[in-house]
């Protein structure tokens, strides 16, 4: 056995291993992509399909074989569909050259400021239950939603985020685009989830967060008219927040983070928004 993995060590060239590197850092990649995403439950249950099939011919189950061939060949043909959203947004970050590209940094300084007054501003809407939607680019371009609304281009702060979304102005209903330290544009529409599974109280604003989480990765920050709830979408999940400091530590990573890793979005119930 010995001799043989020896063997097997000799013939294995440079190239080979360059080949090997970068497979595996395209698998990782690809994997990061689709992680905490409804494609990771598609991905296991293709893999558990898979298994099945091997097994049933190896066992000589004809039928089952047969159906289980048959069913694999539907799902092929289905993938395009399914994994749409994440095949777009591979091809947009393959496009702009950001396959292997960290997110945008802010210096230290920068990323502070930008983070107190995005707070602040969240507090206010969430303590008067003014609906708000502030969508957060990362290296998914959004121009295509950009350009559903009015182009602002003006640096963040709390004063001119909470007017963009005082109701009965002209751009209250509709998303802010935030691209570093800075709102894009205001009024923008978003794609709506198509995620039945949802809770049915989840209405057009969440549902239309988690869309777009969905279809990049983007961080978008919903306050509930309603309730005045804060919750943030990513990756098609929703979690909400009630804690200023922990909703402020989180969106850190977004902003600066050092390795490009999103941070964990955890549930928070410890602080009172309206106090």
């Amino acid at each position: 056995m010995l001799s043989q993995i020896q063997a097997i060590i000799t013939t294995i060239s440079l190239l080979d291993v360059l080949d090997i590197l970068l497979v595996a850092a395209v698998l990782y990649r690809l994997y990061v992509m689709i992680k905490d995403t409804r494609a990771l439950a598609l991905l296991k249950g293709l893999i558990m399909l898979l298994i099945a099939t091997l097994v049933s011919k190896w066992l000589g189950l004809n039928v089952i074989f047969w159906i289980l061939q048959k069913t694999l060949t539907v799902v092929m043909v289905a993938l395009p569909v399914v994994f749409q959203p994440e095949l777009r947004r591979a091809l947009e970050q393959l496009g702009r050259g950001k396959m292997f590209k960290k997110y945008m940094l802010l210096n230290e300084e920068e990323t502070e400021s930008l983070l107190d007054h995005m707070v602040k501003a969240v507090a206010i809407l969430a303590r008067n239950k003014i609906g708000a939607l502030i969508v957060v680019e990362r290296d998914t371009g959004l121009n295509d939603y950009i350009e559903t609304g009015i182009k602002v281009d003006g640096l963040v702060s709390s004063e001119f985020l909470v007017n963009l979304f005082i109701p009965n102005t002209p751009l209250h209903d509709g998303a802010a685009v935030l691209r570093g330290n800075r709102i894009i544009a205001a009024g923008c529409l978003l794609p709506l989830t198509e995620d039945r599974s949802l809770n049915k109280e989840l209405g057009t604003r969440h549902r239309a967060a988690i869309g777009v989480s969905e279809q990049t990765d983007a961080a978008v920050i919903v306050v509930s008219e309603e309730t005045g709830i804060v919750s943030v979408a990513q990756g098609g999940k929703l979690t909400r927040f009630s804690d200023a400091t922990e909703l402020k530590d989180n969106l850190r990573p977004l902003f600066a983070a050092k390795n490009g890793a999103p941070a964990a979005l955890t549930n928070l119930f410890n602080f009172n928004w309206r106090q």
